[in-house]
């Protein structure tokens, strides 16, 4: 579920051991315990038998379209994805901060 309000986790993925998936759940499990709404691509469903990266991007899209704020994953400037949704959410207006920041409450 995303809304207004909802975080959604941005970073790479794609060539990384287990797809970054650590690294999105324990930032996920954070933010959670912190009392935020989060949107963890990593938990998304499997859209086919076999996805592609477009397959992918079209379950990221919408859901960076609902959020309220991007949390920026490190490495997220190397991800052809991750670039693409913080461009999208900056074409929407939709803040987008490193994950450090989002943590420590420097989210506005």
């Amino acid at each position: 579920m995303t809304g207004p309000h909802a975080v959604y986790l941005c970073g790479p993925m794609t060539g990384l051991p287990l797809d970054n998936y650590p690294a999105f759940h324990a930032a996920a499990e954070e933010l959670r315990h912190r009392g935020f709404e989060v949107v963890n691509p990593a938990e998304n469903p499997q859209p086919n038998a076999a996805p592609t990266w477009d397959d992918w991007m079209a379950v990221s899209l919408p859901q960076v379209r609902a959020a309220g704020l991007l949390a920026l994953l490190p490495g997220w400037e190397r991800s052809r994805g991750a670039c693409a949704e913080v461009a999208l959410a900056g074409e929407l207006g939709i803040p987008c901060l490193p994950l450090r920041d989002v943590i420590r409450g420097e989210h506005g």
